[in-house]
């Protein structure tokens, strides 16, 4: 049996029992366990206890991070912009490069905001990689100016007025903290048995987690006196699963489009 056909069988019996399956590329073997009822899960019911140097969460703004950039990351300063290195077995990096003041920002080892699959082994190192590693994404926080609500501004005119960034923020998120990697396992477990096709694409949102951390944190995100409550633009990244199937009209009419979001409480 091809890692596809097992692939296929797993989603069958997903889609008919409603039950957890993890495959054994090594062995061949699908283990059947049933799905975990329990809805509401709050993180003091995990008994977990954090020090603070495992925040589950870490916020630092682009240029405090070309500047003094954290354990696991270093910084090469070239001509025409900088190359951030990151350790790609503790860290998963999903950011595109993108353009600066300070000239082309480029994370090496980066996989890209939307992460693409194509097969079963792809699909297993990639959800390794998300419940065990530092997950680190790109976030702009926008300022949404009141002139967005007029009625007499076109919906182009809105949008540029909604999309003015105030700062660019590198966010990490622990995929191996107890209470995410449960959301994180939940999420994946129910988009897989959710879709009608064999294709996928599934985005996984931050947004909740970045609108608690700015509400604790108003005075980093704008350097005026005035507080601000921010429009987060990108707090999200994109998993798409390509299957071989001749017809995957599902996906083709982006039936099999989900997503999921996580938080911290």
């Amino acid at each position: 049996m091809t890692t596809e056909q097992t692939f296929r069988l797993e989603r069958y019996w997903l889609q008919r029992t409603g039950s957890l399956v993890h495959c054994s590329l090594k062995a061949g073997i699908v283990n059947c366990c049933s799905r975990t009822r329990q809805t509401g899960l709050k993180r003091d019911t995990l008994n977990t206890t954090k020090t603070p140097q495992q925040d589950e969460v870490t916020v630092i703004q682009v240029e405090q991070l070309l500047k003094n950039p954290p354990d696991g990351f270093s910084v090469e300063d070239l001509t025409t912009g900088y190359r951030v290195h990151s350790d790609p077995e503790k860290s998963m990096v999903l950011i595109d490069d993108f353009n600066s003041c300070r000239g082309k920002i480029v994370f090496l080892n980066s996989m890209g905001r939307k992460v693409k699959m194509q097969n079963l082994r792809e699909y297993t190192s990639m959800r390794k990689s998300l419940l065990s590693k530092k997950i680190c994404l790109l976030v702009s926080a926008c300022e949404e100016n009141v002139s967005v609500n007029d009625e007499n501004a076109d919906n182009g005119a809105r949008d540029n007025f909604a999309k003015e960034v105030i700062k660019q923020f590198v966010v990490s998120i622990d995929g191996n903290d107890p209470f995410i990697k449960w959301q994180m396992e939940k999420g994946l477990d129910w988009t897989i048995s959710s879709v009608a096709g064999e294709s996928y694409r599934v985005d996984i949102d931050l947004t909740e987690i970045m609108e608690n951390w700015a509400a604790k944190n108003s005075s980093i995100i704008t350097d005026t006196l005035t507080k601000v409550k921010p429009v987060w633009r990108d707090a999200s990244f994109t998993l798409k699963y390509y299957s071989d199937a001749l017809f995957d009209f599902a996906h083709w009419f982006r039936f099999s489009k989900r997503k999921f979001s996580l938080r911290l409480t």
